[in-house]
């Protein structure tokens, strides 16, 4: 079998061999090959040690105690790649006492023995190829077998690995989840026995695998393997106390439970990107704290998509999402409940644009998508739902904004004669509310007009 090596990646592992050291394609490229995948990250390993590959490549670094030299990829797209390949000098590890990193680390002397550190048996397998491009496979725990079954084990007592890294508890359901596999009953029991230690990894590296499994073409899939390892009540457990708090109410499409009807609107939502994927399994997260019986005794959420957004943008503290991240997550989440009335005005759309920001307004109807398939409806969109994004994209073409005003901030100090200050942007502002009303009000003689009557009132 030829695997398709990219070519400058190739002569980076020629140098290596060339100048006398041992050094195998390892980890998830070599299964990505194997899986005839394209392969996003290449990793090697070799018997050189740092400073021996560094001076091979001047434009490599090397800042960490594991060994892993970076040498950058000038052709590869870092917007869809790392951009960079990782070569790391054959270790062993011992001493997990953490959970997460071994207190002694020590240069090993063959691939062999660094494979037994590997996490999964598909994660350990090495690939080494001559110059004739005669391939060769190391497998010594089996890991072509387990690709052909479709099954994760982990190397050797999965407890033990576990124990080396408690986030590898995440990646074997993400990496199950990603390649459509089962994870055999050995490791999947250890994953449960070992799941209350993932509370010792750090945030950061919890929320990259979460994501990462939200990314996925199987997010649903993924979560509910979170739950039923007993993962999720440690990562995420205010989604945990939607389970039991019932939605039904006669005439409505809910039936489930808020738990399961958060999980199945993410199942359903469209949009590939992570964090809406994110927000949508969390939308309704605030439903449990806010529940309460109306006059007839019916279950009510008042107010539900406020508090769910506090606490949502709490959880995405926590996990450490970037700035733009949780703002994003709040946004669709407190705003999710937006009105669909056929008989909205244009100013209405306008300020529904406004509200939560052009760049999310797509993210919001899809997370609308979801929640109503989630919720039990038959179909996707209703006529409403595509009558309003047809008017969206009407006031999207473009947007109208206080940019967009007859006159400007200097008009303002030219007509009252007054210096820069806060005046002059609370009447552009005032201005930019009647004319949003109705946009045949943006006419420069009135709108002069009224600045003046603005300034006196």
């Amino acid at each position: 079998m030829i695997f398709p090596v990219k070519k400058d990646v190739l002569e980076i592992y020629h140098k290596i061999k060339s100048s006398g050291f041992e050094v195998f394609f390892v980890g998830g490229c070599v299964r990505d090959l194997l899986l005839d995948r394209e392969v996003k990250d290449w990793d090697m390993a070799t018997s050189g040690t740092p400073e021996e590959i560094q001076k091979l490549f001047p434009d490599s670094f090397y800042d960490n105690s594991f060994g892993t030299v970076g040498i950058p990829l000038p052709n590869i797209e870092e917007t869809e790649h790392k951009g960079i390949i990782e070569i790391t000098t054959f270790r062993t590890e011992s001493s997990y006492s953490d959970n997460r990193h071994p207190e002694k680390v020590e240069w090993g002397k063959t691939i062999e023995e660094d494979l037994t550190r590997r996490d999964f048996t598909i994660n350990a397998i090495a690939l080494s190829i001559n110059k004739d491009g005669e391939e060769n496979i190391i497998d010594p725990y089996g890991g072509k077998l387990d690709l052909e079954k479709k099954i994760i084990r982990a190397v050797g007592n999965p407890i033990e690995r576990f124990a080396e890294d408690a986030l590898r508890l995440l990646r074997a359901i993400r990496i199950a989840t990603q390649l459509q596999f089962e994870i055999e009953p050995k490791t999947w029991d250890a994953v449960i026995e070992k799941a209350k230690t993932i509370n010792q990894i750090s945030k950061e590296r919890i929320r990259d695998e979460l994501l990462k499994t939200l990314a996925t073409n199987n997010p649903y899939e993924g979560v509910m393997l979170f739950d039923t390892a007993g993962l999720l009540k440690h990562i995420i457990p205010e989604l945990i106390d939607g389970k039991s708090v019932s939605q039904a109410r006669p005439g409505r499409h809910h039936t489930t439970d808020v738990f399961d009807h958060n999980v199945l609107s993410l199942k359903n939502c469209p949009s590939k990107d992570p964090v809406v994927r994110f927000a949508t399994l969390l939308h309704d997260v605030g439903k449990p704290s806010v529940e309460s019986k109306d006059e007839n005794g019916l279950v009510i959420f008042y107010n539900h998509e406020v508090r769910g957004a506090k606490i949502a943008s709490e959880i995405a503290d926590r996990l450490r999402f970037s700035k733009k991240q949780r703002e994003k997550i709040h946004t669709l989440i407190r705003w999710h409940m937006f009105t669909i009335d056929e008989h909205i005005t244009d100013s209405a759309i306008r300020r529904f644009i406004r509200r939560v920001g052009v760049e999310n307004v797509n993210d919001m109807i899809d997370l609308r998508i979801g929640d109503r398939l989630g919720g039990g409806t038959q179909f996707a969109e209703s006529w409403r739902l595509k009558k309003f994004k047809e008017r969206l994209n009407e006031q999207l073409n473009p947007p109208f904004s206080i940019n967009d005003l007859a006159v400007n901030g200097t008009d303002v100090m030219k007509e009252l004669n007054i210096d820069p200050g806060p005046a002059v942007g609370k009447i552009l502002q005032t201005l930019f509310e009647e004319v949003d009303e109705n946009l045949e009000l943006n006419n420069r003689d009135h709108l002069l007009k009224r600045i003046h009557e603005i300034s006196v009132s």
